[in-house]
């Protein structure tokens, strides 16, 4: 099974509620970090790309239909590459609110993940994400502001140069289901779009927020 829909886009621009959107309209199973803190066989794919081994991205995504969030996103060019017939949804918000989120979110596990009590493969693909998102992506200054932005604002120009206009979508969940269902040929389904993931969800899952 290859990738069909590739998501370039960082986390806390509404990519829990896109893949419960993607796997309404028949693009599941999704790939999101969800799926890797409920998966350990899936760590041992995301140590080795951070450590710069090659990975064969069908083993990594195998049984999936769509990719969308981090640790997917941090290979969107070579998922692009390896699926040419896939589509690309980058995800964004407006730049601020995806600041207010991440910080509370992702940035504040990034600082304190290793006083948390985590299962071990989670706590191995926080380490993971730490060089990955962390290093990789925000050049370690995570925690700051306009470096964040800049980043974030980085990555959409980014994908933008890279991806033709007719095989991307640059998308915002609160825009619901009519762009993306376009995008993707779909009917729109006689039901809400999916919002999921407040930071309050994403503490839970893990025992809750570090004070």
């Amino acid at each position: 099974m290859a990738l069909e829909v590739i998501g370039s886009g960082f986390g806390r621009t509404g990519t829990r509620s896109l893949k419960d959107a993607l796997e309404t309209l028949g693009y599941g199973p999704c790939h999101h970090m969800e799926e890797v803190f409920t998966n350990p066989g899936q760590v041992g794919h995301w140590v080795a790309i951070v450590s710069g081994q090659t990975v064969d991205l069908d083993e990594v995504f195998d049984g999936y239909r769509a990719q969308i969030d981090w640790p997917g996103a941090h290979v969107w060019r070579e998922a692009a590459t390896a699926y040419p017939e896939a589509r690309v949804i980058h995800s964004t918000r407006p730049a601020e609110r995806w600041w207010a989120s991440f910080s509370r979110t992702i940035g504040k596990l990034l600082d304190h993940y290793q006083s948390i009590p985590l299962p071990p493969h989670i706590a191995s693909m926080m380490e993971a994400a730490e060089k990955f998102v962390g290093q990789q992506t925000f050049g370690g200054n995570w925690a700051d502001r306009d470096a964040a932005i800049a980043a974030f604002e980085r990555r959409e120009a980014e994908v933008r140069a890279t991806i033709p206009a007719d095989r991307l979508l640059v998308f915002d969940v609160a825009q619901g289901w009519g762009p993306l269902c376009a995008f993707l040929g779909r009917p729109v389904p006689d039901q809400p779009f999916p919002r999921r993931n407040e930071a309050d969800d994403f503490w839970a899952n893990l025992g809750g927020e570090p004070a």
